[in-house]
């Protein structure tokens, strides 16, 4: 076996209402090769033994995912700003409301509830508008800031908080900084993941200037289009879009040639020890039912947000931050942004900014990657207030 030590693993379940899924070490295991299972009923429950083999390797990656519980979240629909949203939650205590990307759903924060409600968080996670089980209108003129802070807004308010942390990563993060714009009142403070504030360029709108970078081949300008990036998609199939999505770990932008579209569905791609196959069915299953146009209608927004927010160019975002990005994240290498982050240009329009912390050898799904690094980021930041 080329020198890889094996585990014989013996995990005994109850079968009931909830899926216990976890580590070695912890309260309970990340299941692998099923190798037997004996069951038997014991007082209405179903208990069965399981016996696993699991590489050494295996293991080291389930310790780093950490605890996870996925089985023990709450899952509900809040009426909220005119439409139906699906929110995850688990915990008691103080709110923290977790923003997802793109393509991405509430489950992306699987670890990060879990881990948050264990230590005294009441931890909130909605599928955005667009995605997943949340209601997905489809004009695309339903997209723009000023309904995804609207949102947020009534759920903050159905939830009966005044005001809530907020966390947030690649398109969750830009609804966050939007939100910390218009809405600061309304946020304790703030830990973003992976995408940082932009600051409104006075002339120029945000899809020409990435245009002009990268050429209509990037993905954001190829995303502009309604219709042809679904249709990319629906030949590929959600699953594979999913995996490539998630897979990409490059600090490189990512480029959609019109000739060959987002790849092919032979291509074989393997996922990484953080991405299981359970976890793509997930995703692509949600997305299958819903499709991709909500998602990509945040992009084809992003021009009409541009003029319709002018009214706050230059304003300051005026709540506690910190900042969370991996080094290999192809948003930290767009153009500029580094000299932004570190130079000064972050902390004059961020002044509350408290905490920029860039770690090695990461890609852009950071939470999913180092999960438990991101929880514990989050929890000593939101822990000062």
């Amino acid at each position: 076996m080329g020198g890889v030590r094996w585990w014989l693993v013996i995990a005994i379940v109850e079968v009931g209402n909830h899926t216990r899924v976890g580590q070695p070490g912890s309260l309970w295991w990340l299941w692998a090769t099923t190798i037997g299972d004996i069951g038997r009923r014991h007082q209405s429950r179903v208990v069965k033994l399981h016996l696993f083999i699991l590489p050494a390797r295996i293991l080291r990656a389930s310790r780093e995912k950490g605890e996870m519980e996925i089985g023990t979240i709450k899952h509900r629909t809040l009426q909220v700003n005119g439409i139906n949203m699906h929110v995850a939650e688990k915990g008691d205590g103080p709110v923290v409301l977790l923003l997802h990307g793109f393509p991405e759903l509430w489950y992306s924060w699987r670890y990060q509830i879990v881990y948050l409600a264990d230590r005294g968080y009441r931890a909130v996670a909605p599928d955005l508008r667009g995605f997943g089980d949340t209601d997905a209108p489809p004009d695309v003129d339903a997209y723009y800031m000023f309904h995804i802070v609207g949102d947020l807004i009534a759920l903050i308010n159905s939830l009966g908080q005044d005001k809530v942390f907020v966390v947030g990563h690649d398109w969750g993060a830009v609804v966050a900084w939007y939100l910390c714009i218009f809405r600061p009142d309304r946020v304790k403070a703030l830990v973003n993941l992976s995408v940082a504030h932009t600051p409104r360029n006075p002339v120029r709108r945000p899809v020409d200037s990435l245009r002009a970078l990268y050429g209509d081949d990037y993905y954001i300008c190829r995303f502009q289009e309604p219709g042809e990036a679904e249709a990319d998609f629906a030949r590929l199939g959600a699953t594979f879009v999913i995996r490539k999505f998630l897979t990409y770990h490059e600090p490189a932008p990512i480029l959609i040639p019109k000739d060959k579209g987002f790849g092919s569905p032979n291509e074989e791609i393997i996922l990484p020890s953080w991405l299981s196959e359970d976890d793509i069915s997930y995703f692509a299953n949600k997305f299958n039912k819903s499709g991709f146009t909500g998602g990509l209608n945040y992009y084809r927004i992003m021009n009409r947000n541009w003029e319709l927010t002018a009214p706050w160019t230059g304003v300051q975002i005026k709540v506690p931050v910190k900042f969370v990005v991996g080094d290999m994240d192809l948003s930290y290498h767009v153009h500029r942004v580094q000299e932004y982050v570190h130079k000064g240009g972050f902390k004059r329009d961020v002044p509350f900014l408290q905490e920029v912390v860039v770690m090695e050898g990461v890609g852009h799904f950071i939470n999913q990657e180092r999960p438990n690094e991101i929880s514990q980021h989050i929890l000593e930041f939101i822990n000062k207030f």
